[in-house]
Order: C-alpha cells, then structure tokens, then sequence
C-alpha cells in the first residue's frame, strides 16, 4: 500500500432490516483517499452520506469489505480489533454539524478532554492545545466559554478538538450547515488548509454545492455505488 494513502476501502458494503423492512445503502464500495486531500461525499436526503462516514470512522459496522485506516486493516468482514474506540482516539478526528463543546467546560478545558482520554502528559496537551488555538486565531480565547464565542469560533474550536489527538484522517459530518455563507467558505478554505499542511485526509459530507469548488475531489454515492466527479 502506498505510503501516502489515508483510507483505503474494498468492497465494503451496508444494509439495514430483512425481509420487507431490508433497506441496502451501500452496495461494494471501493476507493482510496490519500493524505493531504480534502474530499466532499455528497449524495440525496437518505442516500448513506453520514452511514458511510461512520463506517470508515470505525463507528459503524459495515456488512461486509474490508478498510484500511492508514497501513493498518481495521476490518476485514469483522472488526480486526475489540479496540474500535481506541483507533478512533488516536487516528480519527470528528467534526459535526453542531459544534457539541462542553457548556460548563472553557475553550482550552474542551480541548483536553480528548488527550486526558488518551493520558496524554498534561503539559504536553496544554501545549498542542494552545499551539492550535494560536494556528486558528482564537489564542485569547482560551478561558472563555462556549456562550461567548461567535458560531463561526466555536467551530474553530470543534476543528482544534479534532486536531488535537495529531489524526490522520478528519471525518465532517455537514461542518458547515449551521453556518451562513461566508462562515462556511472560512470552515472550508480551514479544512483545505489543514489537510494541506498536516498532511491530513479529509472527507467532508455536505449538502452545499457551493463549497465543492474548494475540495479537491467529489465522492458521490449513487445507486448505492460510489463514483468520483
């Protein structure tokens, strides 16, 4: 496997119920997305964006396929590992729509949760924390809290959150849909940065048409089979 790829997925495939209920999303999936590369999924309403996400975050557990999180096999029919939790820590950042950061906790306190998770060395974290605060320009707000922050900050803070662990693979689940659009073009052209200068692969699910010029490719699901634009 080349060295540079972040996700590698082969014939991974999703259904839902049996019988009159058997609904099938994905339908043996195969691609590779590489480091460095920010990717839009865009498919309808229903058509298995959030699914396939999950899917390659290790959250949801597919049919059938196998899936690569960098050079190592997660899945092969089965979880590889009973430590499913533990891949997400260490290799995969999550940015939702909402930005879900703790109300009573401050902006740097958010930021340690994860690295506490993992029994990070508290200076440590409290270092990467600030370094990343300082990338997205929000280093005075450290102390603050959630409630005090803009929208378009908050999810500045959700984007270091999902930085904070050094992932290789960031999964965004429509980061921008709470956003106006100016809001949205600045989360967009952040990701692009990130995936540029950490070296980092990023799929990002959205429903915007206007955001995928600034995405290097454009994953598609249709008719339960996944074509690039």
């Amino acid at each position: 496997m080349n060295d540079n790829t972040a996700i590698r997925v082969e014939n991974l495939s999703k259904s839902f119920g049996d019988g009159d209920s058997f609904i099938e999303v994905i339908k043996d999936a195969s691609f590779t997305i590489n480091r460095g590369e920010l990717v839009a999924l865009i498919a309808p309403s229903g058509g298995g964006k959030t699914t396939l996400l999950m899917m390659i975050g290790c959250v949801e557990e597919p049919v059938s396929g196998q899936i690569w999180i960098g050079n190592e096999k997660v899945f092969d029919n089965k979880w590889l590992t009973k430590e499913t939790r533990k891949i997400r820590r260490e290799k995969i950042g999550f940015i939702f729509q909402a930005h879900y950061l703790i109300p009573f906790l401050n902006i740097i306190n958010n930021l340690l949760l994860l690295p506490q998770a993992n029994k990070t060395d508290k200076k440590t974290a409290k270092a990467k924390a600030r370094e990343l605060l300082k990338y997205f320009d929000i280093a005075d707000k450290e102390k603050a809290m959630p409630s005090q922050l803009s929208g378009g900050q908050n999810q500045r803070v959700a984007i270091a959150r999902a930085l904070i662990n050094d992932p290789r693979i960031i999964l965004a689940d429509e980061p921008t849909a709470a956003l106006d659009m100016q809001r949205s073009v600045d989360v967009v052209k952040i990701l692009k940065k990130i995936a540029l200068e950490q070296e980092v692969a990023i799929v990002m699910v959205t429903h915007d048409e206007r955001m995928l010029p600034y995405c290097d490719r454009i994953m598609k699901i249709e008719d339960k089979a996944i074509i690039f634009k």
